[in-house]
């Protein structure tokens, strides 16, 4: 058994988590020691009862390992331990950090200086605006984003990321081989072309309501900031929040109107103590102090003239005109495939040339 593989196997026990383990490391060494240990030994470790130690002891009678190895093998999936070099060294140093990650696409030592984006499932236009303009600044910067792959703002946050042509990992609440939500797939396999999708959780582990709240543990751990864009007040994204402050991390938080429960989230943060940010170039300052030698946030505020634009970006910006259009006339218009259009709408709204308006219409702003 090489020691990956004794990772593996260890987060496949049930009623084993970070912390005992940490705790039988403390004890016994390594991960392939508490594998060969009997359960009088186990038991001396802080926090190891007898069903925990007797589950360690008789782990290969009831531990699927050459199967999880396979499944491993067949979806092309890296795995990553504590003891890697491209762990994230700001996630390993929290309380309980996932003894394995599970890895599609490629982690580099460039996402260790990332930002997490988190908010509303059910976000509005103005979450979603907030969202696609910070996340395309603080990608193009330099920083990876990190998210969760959700609907609404995680959504938005990947997609921004991708279409500033930078980095992103999503960070699943299910395996691989469940991922949630489904129709976000496509996306998945997009980000694991530019960044990675990554989980802790066994290939068909499905989601509920116990994984999502640990997974958002990880985002908060992995970035040096934390960005809410739009939560309400009773939202998953303030657990990640509060998980970042007891981290060590800084949150920031975008305001909304005062008479809107789609903002009250955020604006329940700034009153805790959260930093106000109207533009990614706040955070990005803020984040100087960490990463001096970071780029800045793009001036993205010019006139159409000083700004260069790819071919796909030239035909849909000439399909647009000052009267709305909606995405399917923008498909008819300018031939090219719904995907294209999503991604390159995304940039020409970054760039402040076009608005996205309700029902999937544009309109030209120059």
């Amino acid at each position: 058994m090489t020691r990956t593989e004794a990772w593996i196997a260890l987060n496949l026990i049930p009623q084993v988590g970070p912390v005992r383990v940490r705790k039988l490391l403390e004890l016994l060494g390594t991960p392939e020691r508490i594998l060969s240990a009997k359960s009088s030994e186990l038991i001396q470790a802080e926090g190891i009862g007898r069903a925990q130690a007797d589950a360690i002891a008789g782990w290969q009678e009831n531990v699927p390992l050459e199967a999880e190895l396979q499944k491993i093998q067949d979806r092309g999936l890296t795995i990553l331990t504590q003891e890697d070099e491209l762990y994230p060294p700001l996630l390993k140093a929290i309380h309980d950090p996932p003894l394995v990650l599970y890895v599609w696409g490629e982690l580099t030592k460039r996402d260790h200086q990332a930002v997490g984006v988190v908010g509303s499932r059910h976000a509005t236009m103005y979450g979603l605006n907030a969202t696609k303009k910070m996340s395309f600044q603080i990608a193009y910067s330099g920083f990876t984003v990190i998210s969760g792959l959700a609907r609404g703002i995680d959504t938005a946050a990947h997609e921004s990321a991708l279409a500033a042509k930078g980095r992103t990992v999503a960070v699943l609440g299910s395996g691989m081989g469940k991922l949630y939500p489904p129709e976000n797939y496509a996306l998945a396999e997009r980000i694991a072309q530019n960044g990675a999708v990554i989980t802790e959780y066994p290939v068909d582990r499905i989601a509920d309501k116990q994984t999502f709240p640990y997974r958002n543990r990880i985002v908060a751990g992995w970035c040096s900031g934390l960005l809410v864009t739009e939560a309400p007040l009773r939202s998953g994204s303030l657990i990640t929040a509060q998980q970042a402050t007891e981290q060590g991390r800084t949150v920031y938080a975008v305001p909304g109107p005062i008479d809107k429960p789609t903002s009250g989230g955020c604006n329940r943060l700034i009153q805790q103590g959260a930093k106000l940010v109207m533009d990614g170039g706040d955070v990005l300052d803020d984040l100087m102090t960490l990463f001096p030698t970071a780029p800045r946030a793009p001036v993205i505020e010019q006139p159409v003239a000083a700004v260069k634009l790819s071919l796909d970006e030239e035909i849909l910006f000439r399909a647009l005109d000052t009267e709305e259009r909606h995405i399917d006339d923008l498909a008819q218009l300018s031939g090219l495939t719904p995907a294209t259009i999503n991604v390159t709408l995304m940039r020409l709204e970054m760039k402040r040339l076009i608005r996205a308006l309700p029902g999937r219409r544009y309109v030209r702003l120059v």
